[in-house]
């Protein structure tokens, strides 16, 4: 089978995990999806292209090749929902964010498939998140977890009203330490975006599973709204207003990596 994912291994304790910028589908996946599904909309559109410059700040760098309609990188095998009293998009989701149907009618994935999407998809993502981890920390003496995301800057059917620009999640703090929560979200609060810290979005499986200060891994997630960045519509980027978006997360990941080796425990 196809590696399922690309990487890049880079020099310094920085990992950038990006689980929902892939765009390819399963294997007979295509067939069975409705216009809209193949045209895969939550997708975090462009996402790696806004951390190209992540390899000149010596980072790793980890991305799914394959859509979060195939399986969910971010959720746990489980399927259990991260946010008690939401609506959850679902490991293997057969509803877009905006409630329409994935799949023709009786072609959803069921138990078996997605047992098998878990193995084939899911576990090699993790895994090599886990090994780089190690690998980082054994290396450096901790290990530093970034984890891109976007998402519309309305979705009803999830959220009430408009995103905030920039979503910033530690897990209410457990998955990162203090010190470098704090310059981060100043660097946020310096910019002319709206910024939240562990509001909506507090970091999903993988800040919530692999952040561990005590273990000396830090780990935060970045949650775009699209509309910074690119045309919500047409999902088409946009290069002009990308521009000034992409300085930020530069300060931002410089903040998170400059503030770290002062560090002897979280």
């Amino acid at each position: 089978m196809t590696e399922t994912f690309f990487f890049e291994r880079g020099d310094s304790p920085l990992l950038v995990s990006i689980p929902h910028d892939g765009r390819e589908l399963a294997p007979g996946m295509e067939e069975r999806m409705t216009a809209l599904g193949r045209s895969i909309p939550d997708t975090d559109w462009h996402v790696g292209r806004l951390y190209g410059f992540a390899n000149q700040l010596g980072a790793s760098v980890l991305a799914a090749r394959f859509s979060r309609y195939v399986i969910d990188l971010n959720r746990p095998t489980s399927d259990a929902a991260l946010y008690v009293g939401q609506k959850s998009t679902g490991l293997c989701p057969s509803k877009t964010f905006a409630g329409s149907e994935i799949y023709k009618p009786g072609k959803a994935c069921n138990g078996i498939e997605q047992r098998q999407r878990i193995q084939s998809y899911w576990n090699p993502y993790h895994a090599k998140l886990q090994d780089e981890l190690l690998r980082i920390r054994k290396q450096f003496g901790y290990a530093l977890l970034w984890d891109a995301h976007s998402i519309q800057s309305r979705v009803p059917r999830l959220f009430d009203d408009v995103l905030p620009d920039l979503n910033l999640g530690t897990n209410d703090g457990k998955s990162c330490s203090p010190r470098l929560q704090d310059a981060v979200h100043k660097v946020g609060l310096r910019s002319n975006y709206t910024v939240a810290l562990n509001g909506r979005f507090k970091g999903g499986h993988i800040t919530r599973t692999y952040g561990d200060p005590n273990r000396n891994v830090h780990a935060m997630q970045l949650e775009l709204a699209q509309c910074t960045y690119m045309d919500e519509d047409s999902f088409r980027y946009n290069e002009q207003t990308s521009i000034r978006l992409i300085k930020v997360i530069q300060e931002m990941l410089n903040a998170f990596v400059t503030n770290a080796p002062r560090m002897t425990g979280n």
